[in-house]
C-alpha cells in the first residue's frame, strides 16, 4: 500500500520530535494536503487493556482484541497477542451493498498521504485501521445501540503486545497551520504516560447473578417457534441450514465496567478472540468469540469452518463421550459441511486455492465446535477486505443459500442483530491483518446490556435442544459481564 517510510529514528528527545514533525509539515505544504504521521517506537511489555483503560475517555473511539497464541500455553505474557486503539486521528462509517469497498478506499486513501516513521520491522508497528461491521448493510433507527453497519478508524494512540513486546504507535495529522510546538508537547506527554504503565494484570472481578435482571427481547417460545417455522422451510427446500439468534436484556444497578468485563472474558474464555469496540456515544460491543473469519499474514490465509457444537462433559469420561457422539453425528458433521463448501467455494469465486486441514474439536469451557482451518495463498491485488466481503456472513451465522436465510433471518427474529455475528478487526498498511466473527457477544448501555447467541438450524434439530444452546452461551457470556 502507497506509505512513505521516513526514518527508523527513535527520538530520544523533543527537539528530535519537533525536527522530524517540521518536515512533515513541509510536505504537507509542498502537497497542499494533511499527512498522517505515524510513529511506532518500542517499549517495555505492558498489558494493551490496562493502556486501554488508564487512557480511552468517554466520546472516543477505542478496540481492543485479544488472542491466545495456541502453540504457547504459558501465562500472559508468553501466550497472547493483544492491541488496543485509542481515540482517531481519521475515522470513516457508511452503509449499504458497497460498505467493504468503501471502507477499503478509506483505508488506501488515508495511507496515501501518510508518513511513517520509528521502528518498522515488528509486529504492529506501522498504521493500523480497527473495523466493525454490522451483520446486515444497513441499521434501521430501531437498531440496539448507535453503531454504524461499517465503521473503520486509524487510532491516534495503538499498544500492541507480543512475544514479551509491546510497540506503541502515535497516529497525529500534521497540515500547515499545526502548531508543532503543542503537538510536540502532547504526544510526549502521552508517551511518558504510556512509559510509566507497568505490566499488570487487572484482577478480575466477578459477581453474582443476583445483581442483574434479565428480560428476553423475545420469549423462549418465539424462539422455539422460529424453530419449528425453519425446519418446515427445511423440509419445503427453501434453504438447508439457517442460525437463528436469541437475545436478552440485562439490567444492572451500576454501570456495567468493560474493562473488568474484558479480563473476565480473557480469564474464562482464553482460547477465543476477546474483543471490544466503542463509539463516541460511550456503548461498548464486548465478546469472546471462538471464530476466526479470516488472517493474512506474508501472504498466508487462514480462515475456519466452525459449526456443529456439544456441550462439555462434567467428568472426563463423559467430555470423551460427548465428543465421540458430536464427531460422529450426521446431523452435526453436516451443519460442518455445509460451511465447509460454502467458504471453499467463495474462495475459488475470488481465484484462490483453498485447501482444509483434518477435522478437529475445538473445545471450549462450556462447548465444544467441530473445526476445519481452511488455508490459502492470497496475492498482494487481493484485498483483505475482498475476503472479508465475499465470506461475510458464513452459513455458521447465517445459513444456505445466504441470501434467502438473510431475508428469512429478519422475518424470524424481532430484533436487528447489530454488530452481533458480523466481523470484527483490523488491517495494517501492509494489507496484513485479522477478523473474528463477533459472536457470543454483548452491546452495553450504561447499566444495560444485550447479550446475543445463535443456533444452526438443519434437519434433525430439535427447538428444546436449540433453545438449551442459545441458553447455555448467553449463560457463559452473562457470568463475564460486572
Amino acid at each position: 500500500m502507497p506509505v512513505t517510510l521516513c526514518c527508523n529514528q527513535q527520538f530520544k528527545t523533543q527537539r528530535d520530535l519537533y525536527q522530524f514533525l517540521a518536515s512533515c509539515q513541509q510536505v504537507s505544504c509542498e502537497k497542499k494536503q494533511a499527512q498522517i504521521v505515524s510513529i511506532s517506537l518500542e517499549i517495555d511489555a505492558v498489558d494493551p487493556l490496562v493502556i486501554l483503560h488508564e487512557m480511552a475517555e468517554l466520546g472516543q473511539l477505542s478496540f481492543y482484541i485479544e488472542k491466545q497464541d495456541l502453540s504457547r500455553k504459558t501465562d500472559f505474557r508468553d501466550d497472547k497477542v493483544a492491541i488496543a486503539a485509542i481515540n482517531s486521528v481519521a475515522q470513516f462509517q457508511t452503509d449499504g451493498s458497497q460498505r467493504f469497498e468503501q471502507v477499503k478506499a478509506f483505508i488506501q486513501d488515508t495511507l496515501a498521504n501518510t508518513i511513517m516513521a520509528g521502528v518498522s520491522d515488528f509486529p504492529f508497528s506501522g498504521p493500523h485501521f480497527f473495523c466493525s461491521f454490522s451483520f446486515s448493510d444497513r441499521l434501521s433507527n430501531q437498531a440496539y445501540g448507535n453503531f454504524a453497519a461499517a465503521t473503520v478508524f486509524l487510532p491516534s494512540w495503538q499498544v500492541s503486545y507480543e512475544k514479551n513486546r509491546s510497540i506503541v504507535v502515535a497516529n497525529v495529522a500534521i497540515e500547515a497551520q499545526t502548531c508543532l510546538t503543542s503537538t510536540v508537547e502532547m504526544l510526549w506527554e502521552n508517551l511518558q504516560k504510556i512509559n510509566a504503565v507497568k505490566y499488570e494484570l487487572i484482577n478480575p472481578i466477578l459477581h453474582t447473578s443476583d445483581w442483574l435482571k434479565q428480560y428476553p427481547v423475545a420469549g423462549t417460545e418465539t424462539f422455539q417457534n422460529a424453530v419449528r417455522s425453519a425446519l418446515k422451510s427445511i423440509r419445503a427446500e427453501h434453504f438447508d441450514k439457517i442460525v437463528l439468534a436469541h437475545a436478552v436484556n440485562v439490567v444492572s444497578p451500576l454501570p456495567f465496567h468493560r474493562i473488568f468485563s474484558l479480563n473476565n472474558l480473557r480469564t474464562q474464555y482464553p482460547d477465543c478472540y476477546i474483543f471490544s469496540t466503542t463509539n463516541e456515544r460511550g456503548q461498548h460491543f464486548v465478546g469472546a468469540s471462538p471464530e476466526r473469519l479470516v488472517s493474512v499474514q506474508n501472504h498466508q490465509l487462514i480462515t475456519d469452518a466452525l459449526a456443529g457444537s456439544a456441550p462439555r462433559g462434567k467428568t472426563t469420561c463423559e467430555d470423551a463421550g460427548l465428543a465421540n457422539i458430536l464427531l460422529h453425528s450426521i446431523k452435526e458433521l453436516h451443519e460442518h459441511q455445509v460451511v465447509i463448501d460454502f467458504i471453499v467455494h467463495q474462495l475459488a469465486q475470488l481465484g484462490l486455492e483453498p485447501s482444509c486441514s483434518p477435522l478437529r474439536l475445538l473445545q471450549l469451557s462450556n462447548i465444544q465446535h467441530l473445526h476445519t482451518p481452511i488455508r490459502a495463498i492470497i496475492p498482494s491485488e487481493i484485498h483483505l477486505l475482498d475476503v472479508v466481503a465475499a465470506l461475510h456472513p458464513t452459513p455458521a451465522v447465517a445459513g444456505r443459500p445466504r441470501e434467502i436465510t438473510c431475508e428469512h433471518i429478519h422475518r424470524y427474529e424481532p430484533f436487528e442483530r447489530s454488530l452481533y455475528a458480523a466481523p470484527i478487526g483490523w488491517v495494517n498498511y501492509r494489507g496484513e491483518g485479522e477478523f473474528a466473527v463477533g459472536i457470543r457477544s454483548a452491546l452495553i448501555d450504561g447499566c444495560t446490556a444485550r447479550l446475543f447467541a445463535g443456533a444452526g438450524i438443519v434437519a434433525g434439530s430439535a427447538p428444546e435442544r436449540e433453545l438449551a444452546e442459545v441458553q447455555l452461551k448467553l449463560q457463559a457470556l452473562l457470568a463475564a459481564l460486572v
